[in-house]
């Protein structure tokens, strides 16, 4: 997608609270078409978002984005003409991708996850909920205090960590309408005695299982005898502890699997490219092939058997 402001959607995204991959040109050898610190969005389903580079670039840097947002790790990944990187030392962590198509233009591209901040809403009114919120901030993390009255499903994101702290002043009400929103993570601030009571009412209510057992209660860690702002520090610790394992990832709202395009080669120039529709087409004697640009799948539609490959008899 061309015309678009990276930057100002990056920043649009991190208040959504939503990650993505950041893509930037760091080098490029004509006659690429990328050109220095060209900048691109990559979105976690392979969304592109600005420009960098032509169609021999474009799906390997989404194949390479999606690799980087699973593992947490930044890349660069090196596009050239597979005798470039004959006999040469490549650092590690540097990804080369030989490429065939008719430009003999290289890219470099630095890839990035950019993991937006957590986002902590706390419901309550008690000094220990103003102290949570401010301490979240501290840190770097997205926080907002709601009154009980004035929450509901819609103030929360998927990727909320929803704390409720109205301490016994409509726990049942609140839980109940944040667990309409499937958070990534709900905690009670409240004894387990208090909490037991509490998953009794909203089973009579209807609550499943399931969804009382995502209830955290009681939240935080033991950091022995505290006082009410010190329990502040418990929870957020708490809460620190579960994202570096891995946690407060947004909850699946659906059970249907996602089912990842299979990658074929583009048999005319080597490059990888998925089995889509976008990605054009083409029957052969019973096979579909699929290729990276207009150019491929013309050359491919005069002469097939010239690039299909063939076995060799023993």
């Amino acid at each position: 997608m061309e015309g678009v402001d990276v930057m100002a959607r990056a920043v649009e995204l991190m208040a959504r609270g939503e990650s993505f991959a950041m893509a930037t040109v760091v080098w490029r050898q004509p006659p690429s078409s990328g050109h220095y610190g060209s900048r691109a969005i990559v979105m976690p389903d392979g969304t592109l978002l600005g420009w960098i580079g032509g169609a021999c670039a474009e799906p390997v840097l989404i194949r390479e984005a999606k690799r980087v947002l699973a593992e947490g790790r930044s890349s660069l990944i090196w596009l050239g003409q597979e005798q470039d990187f004959l006999g040469m030392h490549v650092p590690d962590g540097v990804i080369t991708v030989p490429i065939s198509c008719q430009s003999d233009g290289a890219l470099q591209i630095f890839v990035e996850p950019v993991a937006a901040a957590p986002h902590v809403l706390v419901v309550g009114r008690s000094p220990m909920a103003m102290t949570l919120v401010d301490l979240a901030r501290d840190v770097g993390w997205r926080s907002e205090l709601v009154s009980p009255e004035g929450f509901s499903a819609t103030s929360v994101q998927q990727s909320s960590a929803v704390i409720v702290a109205t301490q016994g002043h409509g726990d049942e009400e609140v839980l109940e309408e944040a667990l309409r929103a499937t958070p990534a993570f709900i905690g009670l601030v409240a004894s387990r005695k208090r909490g037991d009571v509490v998953r009794g009412y909203l089973a009579e209510r209807g609550v499943s299982a399931d969804r009382l057992a995502a209830i955290h209660v009681p939240i935080g860690l033991d950091l022995g005898h505290t006082n009410h702002r010190e329990i502040a520090v418990s929870i957020l610790a708490e809460l620190v502890q579960i994202r570096a394992a891995g946690g407060l990832k947004p909850q699946q709202r659906t059970l249907l699997p996602v089912i990842e395009p299979e990658e074929v080669i583009d048999l005319v120039c080597g490059m990888t490219v998925e089995a889509v529709p976008a990605n054009r087409p083409f029957d052969f004697e019973g096979t579909t092939y699929y290729f990276c640009a207009p150019g491929c799948r013309k050359a491919f539609e005069k002469d097939p058997e010239a690039f299909i490959p063939r076995e060799v008899p023993c």
